[in-house]
């Protein structure tokens, strides 16, 4: 019995150092990259890769494959998620540190309140909440201030409005997805929403151009290396640890590494890409993360007293709504929640 405990709790250790460190790491992997692959391409060999692997294995399993329906909204998330907030990040990379970039992302909570006090009307505009906001707002200004620098140079502009214009998109998608129907299997689900997205990050670059000029055989090891790191430890290993930990430990704990991977990715940038780190990276990071704290836990409070949001589809009325990769908090709660009905079920 003391053999499975320890076990039990090395899995959780090593689980969560994978959200953690793993994720956090992505960035800098990220950055390598893009300064060999152009943006969008890269993006959509990794999540097309991703996406085939998670797919496959659910299928193997016995998972049904994505009705038209259901792949139709994976296809409009992908647009969302992935062509307008992975590509744009990944196209911001080649201007913006690593670290600093992850900061910038964590902004997402702040968007997302202001979708649900705006567009869902879930949420309501709290002295907390309105704090939240501003001290986040302050925090993305430090860093793209060119009269506050405190020693270092402020951001590249293009790459810092496309971040935003990255966080606005993850957003919107996150209030899309409790509206659309999806794969009941949330990993089909990812799957299927990272197999599109892939496909349509992969034509974008063919849009823009991005295969005209680009050798494959120019690519060295290390981009390689950072592509198969982003596609396995990133992305399949890390989601399938992530909802390991969904399934047994509290949503809220596993929700931390929101404010671990900004810091995370700081650390390697500075230790590992050489990226600077001065006080205006520690300022505003402080300060974004703070405001992620402020909003997440306003936002838990606030509803708890306020209705659900049903999908628009009648075949899913009085039932949860459906989360997405899109989604990290909602999809917790949501998976954990399925996770004990089934133990019930199976005790009964």
């Amino acid at each position: 019995m003391e053999t499975t405990h320890r076990l039990d709790r090395l899995k959780t250790l090593l689980a969560f150092a994978i959200i953690y460190f793993v994720w956090g790491s992505t960035f800098l992997a990220i950055r390598m990259g893009v300064h060999e692959v152009p943006p969008f391409l890269l993006a959509g060999i990794r999540f097309s890769a991703a996406g085939i692997v998670l797919y496959l294995w659910m299928r193997a399993r016995g998972t049904a494959s994505p009705v038209f329906r259901e792949w139709a909204s994976a296809s409009l998330l992908a647009v969302l998620i992935f062509v307008l907030d992975y590509g744009l990040f990944f196209w911001a990379e080649q201007r913006v540190p690593s670290g600093i970039a992850a900061v910038m992302m964590a902004t997402i909570p702040a968007f997302m309140a202001l979708a649900e006090i705006l567009i869902l009307r879930t949420q309501r505009l709290t002295l907390r909440l309105g704090l939240g906001l501003l001290v986040g707002i302050g925090g993305v200004a430090i860093l793209v201030s060119r009269s506050v620098g405190f020693g270092e140079g402020p951001i590249n502009t293009s790459g810092a409005l496309a971040l935003v214009v990255a966080a606005i998109s993850w957003s919107l998608a996150s209030v899309l997805t409790r509206k659309l129907a999806l794969p009941e299997s949330k990993v089909m689900s990812s799957g299927a929403q990272m197999l599109a997205g892939g496909v349509l990050l992969t034509v974008t670059a063919a849009m823009l151009g991005e295969f005209r000029g680009f050798h494959i055989r120019a690519v060295s090891s290390g981009a390689w290396f950072a592509l198969a790191y982003l596609i396995f430890a990133g992305s399949v290993i890390g989601f399938t640890a992530y909802v390991w930990l969904i399934h047994h430990e509290p949503p809220t704990k596993v929700g931390t590494y929101a404010y671990v991977n900004p810091v995370v990715a700081v650390l390697v940038g500075y230790f590992l890409g050489g990226e600077a780190l001065g006080a205006r990276t520690v300022l505003g990071t402080f300060l974004v993360l703070t405001s992620v704290v402020l909003i997440r836990t306003t936002a838990k409070k606030e509803a708890k007293s306020e209705p659900s949001v049903k999908p628009a589809d009648s075949r899913y009325r009085g039932q949860p709504p459906r989360p997405s990769v899109s989604d990290p908090a909602f999809l917790s709660i949501f998976i954990r929640r399925r996770h004990l009905e089934t133990r019930r079920t199976s005790a009964g």
